[in-house]
């Protein structure tokens, strides 16, 4: 029989009403109460981490999430974490970061509707993700509406629909249906042991590039933030005729910040070699990210600017593939 642990977050799932609309509210016990006979064969402990709406939730609980696993690793042969749907692909990036070298399955979770209600989508993402939590794989995931998405690449696409998240660049890992896992494709397994790092540096400010931004905004943002990713238009070019941000840019890695190029189009990510708007960009020295989604770019940069203060590492970091967050050119071009 399987042992896992479930680490309860707050969210949705764990919601009841409230004065003012929907609010965490159900202890672990309870939230335990609600799950599938289906997972009766499954020994599963339950505890809670904090009980909050996921839009509260900040990098500091990141930190409590990861220490939480790291410190039950060896006692349990997976883990499932209950977790509000608004901010669970930024927290499923950051533990990809900070644990690297599982060889367990930490499984992230939630629900549309909580999990108390009478229908709800809750009672089986729960037990989809418990019966993934028992596979032979390692690393961080995603279980939601029978579809497995690797931690770094989900992305929530819908507010209400049970369906809420997508794998973005990168097929689904696998699908649970009715107790049976059937894989698209399996990770690699670690090369390395497991590790725990949550050294961040929250120093990062992300901008929505439009039409009409004043160059000016730049001048504060160096004053206040340590990295800083540019969400621009297509393959990632920047204006440089009528308002000029490109030189702002320059002025910005000049003074050694971080400066990630990323795209506003969900799929198929950057490419800034293929116009002279990013030609003009990638003259200096910016980072790329390639496919790579928004909230792995923001985690990563966390993580990155708090391993190392120099700006030849952090591009190095940002750039080289982790847990999957990245697919290089060259297996795009095969």
């Amino acid at each position: 029989m399987k042992k896992i642990l479930l680490l309860a977050t707050g969210g949705t799932i764990a919601s009841v009403e409230g004065n003012d609309g929907l609010v965490p509210g159900l202890s672990v016990e309870e939230l335990l109460h609600y799950i599938p006979e289906s997972s009766a064969n499954i020994k599963i402990d339950g505890k809670i981490l904090m009980n909050i709406d996921s839009t509260n939730l900040q990098p500091e609980h990141w930190v409590t999430i990861a220490e939480a696993v790291y410190a039950h690793y060896h006692d349990y042969d997976g883990f499932v974490i209950t977790h509000g749907t608004d901010t669970l692909a930024y927290t499923s990036s950051a533990l990809s970061y900070m644990l690297q070298g599982l060889e367990k399955p930490v499984v992230l979770t939630g629900s549309q509707v909580p999990i108390s209600f009478k229908k709800t989508d809750a009672k089986k993402n729960v037990a989809d993700a418990l019966q993934f939590a028992c596979e032979d794989i390692g690393g961080v995931f995603i279980v939601f509406d029978g579809r497995v998405i690797l931690g770094t690449r989900a992305v929530k696409m819908r507010t209400k629909s049970y369906d809420a998240f997508e794998s973005i660049n990168h097929p689904y890992v696998a699908y649970v249906n009715k107790k049976e896992v059937k894989y698209q494709w399996k990770p690699m397994a670690p090369e390395q042991p497991l590790s725990l790092n949550t050294n961040l540096c929250t120093d990062v400010f992300l901008m929505k590039l439009y039409p009409g931004m004043k160059p000016e905004t730049f001048d504060f943002l160096r004053e206040l933030y340590n990295g800083i990713i540019i969400e621009s238009f297509g393959n990632g070019g920047l204006p440089f005729e009528g308002r000029d941000l490109v030189s702002k840019v320059q002025e910005l890695t000049e003074k050694g910040i971080a400066v990630v190029i990323t795209t506003q189009c969900l799929e198929e990510g950057e490419d800034l070699l293929l116009y002279e708007v990013g030609h003009k960009v990638a003259q200096h020295h910016v980072i790329l990210s390639g496919d790579m989604n928004t909230e792995a770019i923001v985690t990563k940069l966390m993580w990155a600017l708090g391993q190392t203060e120099s700006l030849d590492q952090i591009k190095e970091i940002m750039e080289t593939p982790l847990a999957g967050d990245l697919t290089i050119k060259s297996d795009k071009e095969d």
